[in-house]
Parts: C-alpha cells; structure tokens; sequence
C-alpha cells in the first residue's frame, strides 16, 4: 500500500498558477500509473490528468488539455501537477492517486483503475 500526501492548494486569482504535489511513502511509485482527479461540491469524481509509470506518456483530461501538466520527479518519489490559466470551474478537490504501472491508456480515466488514493487538496479559483 502507498501512502499519498497532497499539498500546495488554495486560493487562487483567475488566470494565476499553482503546482500541487503528491508525496508518496511505503514504496517507490516509480513503476505506478500517477494520476491526479478532482471533485467539485455535488459532482462526481473527475480525471485530470496522469502519467504512466518512469518515463511515460502523460495524459490530461479534454477540461485542462493545454494548461495542467503532470510530471514525477522519482527521486523524490512525488508527484506534480501544474496548473496555469486557472479558471473559477477548477475550483474542486484535487486528489493524486496511484495504480499499476500496466494500466491501458482506456483505463486511466477511470477512477476505479486506481489503487491508493491521497486525502485531498482544496483549490479555489476567485477573484
């Protein structure tokens, strides 16, 4: 089981930046599928983005294509999430989870594809 930590939420201005970060323990996630989610106040669950495991492909979901980037630094076994041009419909909680590093690219937009989750970071988009 890994342990996952996520940090780096808050308020944010229309069209500023944040990075979230994802410390993970309990074991490398170098060989894991990182993905990070995120949920608004009455909506269900949504995919961000997610990179496959140490020197995969990363991918993003069609709502942040072109303004949040996923990266890993293994090293420091954590994960990222960069987030520019932020919009007020980003406002939600954002959660970095992980799952084998053999997950199929159909498969990474389903949150149930994912093993161990963090406990969520709130990041609040308004001027």
């Amino acid at each position: 089981q890994v342990q996952l930590v996520e940090s780096g939420g808050g308020l944010v201005q229309p069209g500023g930046s944040l990075r979230l970060s994802c410390a993970a323990s309990g074991r490398t996630i170098s060989t894991l599928t990182l993905g990070w989610f995120r949920q608004a106040p009455g909506k269900d669950r949504e995919f961000v983005a997610a990179i496959k495991r140490s020197g995969g492909t990363s991918y993003a979901g069609d709502s942040v294509k072109g303004r949040f980037t996923v990266s890993r630094d293994n090293a420091k076994n954590t994960g990222y999430l960069q987030m520019n041009s932020l919009k007020p419909e980003d406002t939600a909680v954002y959660y970095c989870t992980v799952g084998s590093g053999s997950l199929i690219t159909s498969s990474l937009r389903d949150a149930s594809s994912y093993d161990d989750w963090g406990q969520g970071t709130q990041v609040t988009v308004s001027s």
